[in-house]
């Protein structure tokens, strides 16, 4: 799976109309962010009652009220730390909220015991998704540019986003079980890959520089 940095520069360039229009109407971008967080409660909640293609909608969505919370921050120059500190906290949350409404869709009575063992694999991949990020955050705090990985938080909201609102639960929920494993093994592969590459980069590098 290619990386969507690629897509950022064209992406940006499509929503800033958008982006304008939010900043001439004093739309702050905190409420841009808690907006989105909503959303993407949303989508937990819609998992958990195994609303999953509309859940996969709300993921997407999210994801780009995500996008727009940024822009609208630089665009009206009321980016800030604690803005910044507000919105990594809240994307979280969101991981969290989202992997316990898979969680929760796995783990309902009735459920045949074939599938338990997709909540392991959910707990993983929440684990992993939260590693990718706690990684690169304490290596910026150490003045590293830690953003190397395949499975950043963007191909994360595109893969389950994209995946839930297309296939639902068809074939039995097959696609969804993949997609699951995929990001288990991925984000867990991409934290093990920054914890390296500081290695590489900060070994042997005294902590006041």
């Amino acid at each position: 799976m290619p990386s969507l940095k690629a897509f950022k520069v064209p992406v940006y360039r499509i929503i800033d109309p958008v982006t304008r229009t939010l900043v001439r109407w004093g739309v702050h971008p905190n409420v841009v962010t808690t907006i989105g967080f909503a959303v993407t409660i949303g989508a937990g909640f819609l998992f958990h009652l195994d609303r999953v293609r509309w859940a996969g909608l709300f993921v997407l969505l999210g994801g780009v009220l995500d996008i727009f919370d940024g822009q609208v921050a630089r665009t009206s120059g009321l980016a800030s730390k604690f803005g910044s500190f507000y919105d990594s906290t809240l994307d979280r949350l969101s991981e969290i909220v989202v992997f316990l409404g898979l969680l929760s869709l796995y783990n309902q009575y009735g459920r045949e015991l074939a599938d338990v063992w997709m909540v392991y694999v959910i707990a993983l991949a929440m684990g992993g998704s939260l590693m990718v990020s706690y990684t690169r955050a304490r290596a910026e705090a150490l003045g590293l540019d830690c953003s190397v990985g395949l499975m950043q938080r963007a191909e994360r909201v595109v893969l389950l986003g994209v995946g839930s609102l297309f296939f639902g639960l068809m074939w039995d929920g097959l696609v969804l079980k993949i997609i699951l494993i995929v990001l288990a093994v991925t984000t867990v592969g991409t934290a093990i890959q920054r914890i390296v590459w500081v290695y590489r980069h900060g070994a042997g590098v005294p902590l006041d520089e």
